[in-house]
């Protein structure tokens, strides 16, 4: 019986005050102020600003190009120069020296971000794509490089001589040399399946390859031995070559995700294609690695126009909300696993 009214009928009654004074449990502290969570990411938003900063600078597309141009230019240097005759009768190195360097330079450059990404399967295939495709536009920029060094040549001889102290042979070598550059962009964009990749990487071989081709010689001058002139100068045009692709292909770019947190952390991956997948499988063009929480084909990001859609078939986070389908807009975040990414539309972004 309760001894305020002697009612004895055992109902509860709540009262206005009664409500009042009950506490409402937090939507995500569910058991014991613990957060849900699928798989291994929280359902909790990323910081409110999230930059294009941090992460290792080999993750930089004009550093990983510039050290595959280096690396390919330095191999072909290595192999030849024992055999190569600056005086008389020239050798088989004197023949391949520089095919052979375009041949490992686009092979570098075609290999050089699978590599980045830590995916053997991809880099094996885009490696014998590259080879192949090097070897044919290697010797075929080689032929049209020397006409027109012999064609830059026979104009600088007709109008008064030139030396290598000539400025005059410096921008002809130059010219001659950014054939070489066209052959890598085509080759990166090529491996890369998209046609505006390929001519970001024909823009920006072309600028680089000229500006080793140009030093080449004052190199030379500078250096003294010509073993010695050949490996810095070759250097030079390599890692130019790539450094210069990777810049052009950045100031150019217009939608991208940027990768804020996982063990990608400051690499950038350019939209090209109308679908991008993303997954655990080396397939996908955005492959992510050692989380059992990616799914093979996890997402897509599907660009229709001006617009940027991405689809999950798995857990994802969009501005920290679970979602399956989102249409993006340039600063969005997007959460997969333990990867963020950061999406970027320069178009929409600037109106």
């Amino acid at each position: 019986m309760n001894p305020d009214t002697g009612n004895d009928s055992g109902k509860i009654r709540i009262t206005l005050d009664d409500l009042d004074r009950v506490q409402i449990a937090e939507a995500h502290g569910a058991t014991g102020g613990e957060a849900r969570s699928y798989g291994n990411v929280e359902e909790s938003p990323l910081p409110a600003t999230v930059e294009e900063s941090g992460g290792s600078i080999l993750m930089k597309g004009w550093c990983y190009l510039g050290l595959a141009g280096l690396t390919g230019v330095l191999v072909a240097w290595a192999i030849c120069e024992p055999n190569f005759r600056d005086g008389g009768s020239p050798t088989w190195a004197n023949y391949i020296l520089f095919p052979l360097m375009l041949v490992l330079t686009c092979a570098g450059f075609g290999i050089a971000e699978s590599v980045v990404e830590r995916s053997p399967r991809k880099a094996a295939i885009r490696g014998l794509l590259s080879l192949g495709l090097g070897t044919v536009l290697g010797f075929v920029f080689y032929f049209i490089a020397n006409i027109i060094f012999t064609l830059g040549l026979s104009i600088l001889s007709s109008s008064g001589g030139f030396s290598v102290h000539s400025p005059g042979l410096w921008i002809t070598r130059g010219i001659a040399w950014m054939g070489f550059g066209v052959a890598g962009g085509v080759v990166y964009g090529i491996v890369g399946q998209s046609g505006k990749k390929c001519l970001y990487g024909i823009a920006g071989g072309v600028l680089g390859a000229g500006l080793g081709g140009f030093v080449f010689d004052p190199i030379s001058l500078a250096t003294g031995g010509a073993g010695a002139s050949r490996a810095v100068g070759m250097a030079l045009f390599g890692a130019a070559t790539g450094i210069a692709m990777g810049l052009v292909e950045n100031a150019l770019k217009d939608r991208w995700v940027y990768v804020s947190a996982g063990p990608l952390a400051g690499k950038q991956f350019i939209l090209y294609k109308a679908l991008t997948t993303i997954g655990s499988d080396q397939s996908c063009d955005i492959y992510l690695f050692k989380d059992p929480a990616v799914r093979p084909q996890h997402a897509v990001v599907e660009l229709r126009g001006t617009r940027a859609i991405v689809r999950a078939a798995g857990p994802m986070f969009v501005q920290g909300k679970p979602v399956r389908e989102a249409m993006l807009e340039s600063g969005n975040t997007i959460q997969i696993g333990r990867y963020a990414f950061l999406y970027r539309d320069r178009e929409r972004a600037a109106r």
